[in-house]
């Protein structure tokens, strides 16, 4: 322990004392991200047996309301708090203001408590009252997130509220949404397994959001398909949400979040109404974790460089010929035709954010096979001698040089770096 930290504590409490408020738990500690997130839309009301099942496949954030609060914490779940008095109107009038306030002081100290859930997919129209009532529960709650989720790059320029192509307009709705409401973290979502193939823009709206996050300095949430809503969709199979899993950690993600958990008129999902659980459940039981504990060993590092080796759809960076982490052979490039699947690997490389003079030196690497139909055996070969995580065991291990074989499993990834 820091010898000054006693005094610096008394000096701050005299201080608080003399301009007559109080010092909570954690006021001085604003939120990060912690654990990384593991989440969903739309879901069952929050019991025992819902919480518990939850709990039981990985998932670590969970929505309720107020009185939900204890069963959240009975399971070790973190709550995302929705309440309508979470809203940019309740800042218009004294009465409201009053009871959001207390709402507030009620739940921000309770164990379970997470985030406040705000709005979904706004309009650059409604980021001046977002950031209102964002800077009012920071200054409020700085230890809790205040969620707002965004829209993906096929949203139209009156749905966003900007103007231009696809990605001026969608820059420009992201730049806005920065620095207007100042958010915390970035979370948007994105569907792309049509009855007919892919949507070929799933990838372009990652690599924005992730520029856009590393900009700024904020983590970001990708939101991924696990259900159909409507005859034009298909509810994805295990294989693709394993593959959505690998891709959104190798862009540098902190969380994810499956639409939906279940929901009326939507088919698919985690659970069907009666709670029973489907096939991704299972599957996602499995992926959670490993989501959470790559996650977490790339948490401390920086996103460096994302690349593609074989097909380039939009957004997609080739895989230099020189790259520090590379394919050995190489795999072909070849021509990306949507809505065909964009197959080949991804390579998203991490490491400590160098300084102004030093030389970008990659330590990490997540591999991910982008066919999500068929396995990939592929040889990594690194700058130094490698080692593979496990993260079921949370371990790091040899793998005999500077090169891994890898067979990954459709839609697989695998965590490799130069220092365990």
């Amino acid at each position: 322990m820091n010898p000054q930290r006693p005094y610096r504590f008394i000096l701050r409490l005299i201080l608080a004392m003399a301009a007559g408020v109080g010092i909570g738990i954690g006021a001085e500690a604003p939120w990060k991200v912690g654990t990384p997130i593991v989440t969903y839309w739309a879901g069952p009301p929050m019991t025992d047996a819902t919480a518990a099942q939850m709990a039981q496949g990985g998932w670590n954030l969970v929505w309720c309301g107020e009185k939900e609060l204890p069963v959240a914490q009975r399971h070790g779940l973190r709550a995302q708090l929705n309440d309508p008095l979470i809203s940019p109107a309740s800042l218009d009038a004294a009465t409201e203001r009053e009871k959001l306030q207390a709402l507030v002081a009620r739940v921000k100290h309770h164990p379970a408590l997470y985030s406040y859930f705000i709005t979904d997919e706004p309009n650059t129209t409604n980021f001046a009252g977002l950031g209102k009532l964002v800077a009012f529960l920071r200054e409020a709650d700085p230890a809790h997130l205040a969620y707002i989720n965004l829209f993906p790059t096929y949203a139209n320029n009156e749905q966003l509220g900007t103007k231009g192509d696809t990605v001026t307009a969608y820059r420009e709705h992201l730049r806005q949404f920065i620095d207007t409401v100042h958010p915390a973290l970035i979370s948007y979502d994105h569907y792309q397994f049509t009855a007919h193939g892919d949507m070929p823009d799933y990838f372009l709206n990652l690599s924005l959001i992730r520029r856009a996050a590393q900009d700024a300095g904020l983590p970001f949430l990708n939101i991924v398909q696990a259900a159909t809503w409507t005859h034009s969709m298909r509810v994805p199979t295990p294989d693709e949400m394993r593959y959505l899993v690998n891709t959104t950690l190798a862009y540098g993600a902190q969380g994810i979040s499956y639409y939906v958990y279940s929901c009326v008129g939507h088919t698919g999902g985690i659970a069907q109404a009666d709670g029973t659980p489907t096939p991704l459940y299972a599957a996602l039981s499995t992926l959670n974790r490993e989501f959470a504990a790559i996650a977490r060993e790339l948490q401390p590092l920086t996103s460096l460089k994302v690349y593609h080796a074989g097909m380039l759809p939009p957004g997609a960076v080739a895989l230099p010929a020189d790259a520090p982490f590379a394919l050995d052979p190489a795999l072909a490039q070849s021509e990306f035709h949507p809505p065909s699947p964009a197959k080949g690997a991804l390579l998203g490389y991490f490491g400590k954010q160098p300084g102004s003079t030093e030389k970008v030196r990659p330590t990490h690497v997540v591999v991910v096979n982008l066919d999500y139909q068929s396995p990939l055996s592929v040889n990594v070969r690194g700058p130094a001698k490698l080692q593979r995580f496990d993260p079921a065991s949370g371990h790091w291990g040899g793998v005999g040089g500077k090169t891994a074989q890898l067979t990954l499993p459709p839609g697989g990834g695998a965590l490799l770096s130069t220092r365990p």
